[in-house]
């Protein structure tokens, strides 16, 4: 059965995986990102992709979005909320308004698709919420302090959905490590050496590789459908043993 899938960050990455990972399992799809042109590069098939720009973290635009997104297809069954930047810097470095940022992008924007999403999903009955936070909720490195902040908050929004909208609700977090989206080979290109951090990445994991975003797609894909319907409130590492080994003598 065709399900409603509403996925943010929808046009590069992770995003564009998971969209294409469902439009792929026979089900219609909204996607959502401030990327105009990027957006415009997704494939539609069937009549199954709606494509939006929208700011995800400004109230009335993921209103109106949904609406609409429920107006074409019909109540919403999953939300992925995916949508997310990336900002370097301490504590003491970071301005108020790039905090702001971070967590309008990173935390806001989910509190808000899954405010609006959740009320659509009471309606049918039944839905799922995908939070992507990070393995960084986890362990963390130097100088990501406010990206670190909001996936580590993302966690317990997971839990408090999970909690209040059980049983009919589920609600669950997929935590990637380095993956080889846009926005990684973006970063690493600001840096000294692009070609050596690059394999710094890939040594830092056991699995000696940046994961696919197709792989993180496959979990979401699977945390969102009926064979999961006991998992709920947990969050999933998907990192390549990042940070599990103790290295010594």
């Amino acid at each position: 059965m065709r399900r409603n899938v509403i996925v943010t960050g929808a046009a590069k990455g992770i995003g564009k995986a998971c969209t294409e990972y469902f439009l792929n399992n026979g089900d219609a799809v909204i996607a959502l990102d401030i990327d105009r042109d990027a957006l415009k590069m997704l494939e539609d098939t069937d009549g199954r992709l709606l494509t939006m720009v929208c700011d995800v973290s400004n109230s009335g635009q993921v209103q109106q979005a949904i609406q609409k997104g429920v107006d074409v297809f019909g109540e919403i069954d999953i939300l992925v909320n995916n949508a997310g930047i990336q900002r370097y810097s301490t504590i003491t470095e970071t301005t108020e308004d790039e905090w702001d940022l971070v967590m309008n992008a990173n935390l806001k924007s989910a509190f808000l698709c899954s405010k609006y999403a959740i009320l659509s999903m009471q309606k049918k009955g039944s839905g799922v919420v995908v939070n992507v936070s990070s393995v960084q909720a986890f362990i963390s490195q130097e100088r990501v302090a406010p990206y670190t902040t909001s996936k580590t908050a993302m966690l317990g929004l997971t839990r408090s959905i999970a909690v209040d909208y059980a049983p009919h609700i589920r609600s669950v977090a997929v935590c990637p490590g380095t993956v080889d989206t846009p926005m990684l080979r973006d970063a690493i290109a600001t840096m000294d050496n692009p070609e050596k951090i690059y394999q710094e990445c890939v040594d830092m994991h056991l699995s000696a590789r940046i994961c696919p975003p197709e792989e993180v797609a496959a979990l979401i894909g699977f945390l969102s459908s009926a064979m999961a319907g006991s998992i709920t409130g947990q969050a999933f590492r998907v990192d390549g043993g990042l940070g599990i080994l103790c290295k010594g003598n």
